[in-house]
């Protein structure tokens, strides 16, 4: 990707990492549903970008309590933007205390330590001193996830047990300790309400213990089968839970986007596509949530119709209108046709570079998320458990 910036933004860019400065895309948007739609710069997010610092920006910009100035600018950093949304909230929250919001900003750079809770959409347990949580209620903004279990089933026993993602994962490393290491190699270690047997497991155990290890069972098997952390009852509660309108932080995939409910549609929703890929793609707006997995979301336009974007799933330029911007910028008024041909090949070939780079660095993403939920599961200890946790690009539970 280009990182280049434009000189009538170099104040603020001098000695700026490239991977902190994020390009601004135009879209359009209807803060009030029978009002006109207004123009608005929200943030994109290149491969390194805090997810969860964009997202905040985002849902402020869109509710119109901050703005980027001037409205050619093309690009911004951390220190322009935690400097406006700094300013909102010593305007929004003059009698509070906010020095635990302002305190986790800096952090929101590298990533954020929310923990869900599997029986509440907007319950979250911080492992920190609670800024994190501090740095949405003051921003007026709410969190919430879809990573919950149905009340109705049998594995919501158990999980309203633990809770949590954080002792969820502890009660796992425990009952692996009592299993001698059965459970996280995915050995079958029996589930009967009897508990296993001490010729099964090669040594006796007690009741509680027996417990211990049919609990984390059922929540080993819940963790595998939500692995994108987001389960149908979860959709079907966001979808009915949230007001019309109503523009929220949605914490999923270990990543924080803005989550938009329809005004016209009661049940559709819509997170904001904000992948610098698709910068100089118009009509890719918003993204419909219809499943767990993503096999059947859409993008769609401003309008919140079903998009056509330009360049296809990997978005950008076109080989044609880089061409033509290309005769724009130089004032060109004709290329021979040999040249439109070469430069044509070019472009097409650094577009089908940049779909392999981006499809590459997607199946990284899925492959690391992967060797983490197993390394997670399988070779964690009880007292690295304990540790602080590694912060990433995004979220960190």
């Amino acid at each position: 990707m280009d990182g280049s910036v434009t000189p009538a933004e170099d104040l603020d860019h001098v000695q700026t990492p490239v991977e902190e400065v994020w390009y601004l895309k135009d879209i359009y948007f209807r803060p009030e549903p029978d009002t006109p739609p207004k123009h608005f710069k929200i943030v994109t997010q290149n491969f390194n970008g805090p997810c969860s610092f964009i997202a905040i920006c985002n849902i402020l910009i869109l509710r119109g309590h901050i703005e980027i100035l001037p409205r050619d600018r093309t690009s911004v950093t951390y220190d322009f933007l935690s400097q406006l949304v700094a300013e909102y909230l010593l305007t929004a929250c003059p009698d509070v205390d906010i020095s635990a919001a302002l305190s986790i900003m800096p952090v929101t750079r590298k990533g954020m330590d929310l923990n869900p809770l599997f029986t509440g959409a907007t319950s979250f347990r911080p492992a920190g001193a609670g800024g994190e949580l501090k740095l949405f209620e003051q921003a007026g903004i709410k969190l919430v996830h879809g990573w919950l279990a149905d009340p109705d089933s049998q594995e919501y026993k158990t999980l309203s047990k633990t809770e949590d993602y954080d002792s969820s994962v502890n009660l796992l490393v425990e009952a692996d300790h009592v299993t001698r290491g059965r459970l996280v190699l995915g050995e079958d270690v029996p589930s009967s309400s009897s508990g296993p047997s001490p010729d099964q497991l090669g040594h006796s155990l007690t009741d509680a213990e027996q417990q211990k290890v049919l609990d984390a069972i059922v929540i080993r098997d819940f963790i595998d089968r939500t692995q994108s952390q987001l389960t149908y009852y979860g959709l079907f509660n966001l979808a009915s839970a949230l007001t019309p309108g109503s523009l929220v932080a949605l914490f999923r995939n270990s990543h924080l986007s803005v989550l938009y409910k329809s005004s016209g549609d009661e049940s559709a929703l819509y997170t904001l596509v904000t992948d610098q890929v698709f910068l100089h793609e118009a009509s890719v707006v918003w993204e419909r949530l219809e499943d767990v997995d993503g096999g059947w979301s859409t993008f769609v336009d401003s309008d919140f119709m079903r998009s056509s974007p330009a360049g296809g799933d990997y978005a950008g330029h076109t080989a044609e209108s880089a061409l033509a911007e290309l005769e724009r910028q130089t004032g060109a008024l004709s290329v021979s046709g040999q040249a439109d041909q070469e430069l044509a090949r070019q472009l097409q070939a650094e577009e089908d570079e940049r779909a392999r780079e981006i499809y590459a660095r997607r199946e990284r993403e899925r492959a690391e998320k992967e060797r983490a939920l197993k390394v997670e599961k399988h070779h964690a200890s009880a007292e690295a458990i304990r540790k602080p946790k590694k912060k990433t690009d995004c979220i960190i539970m």
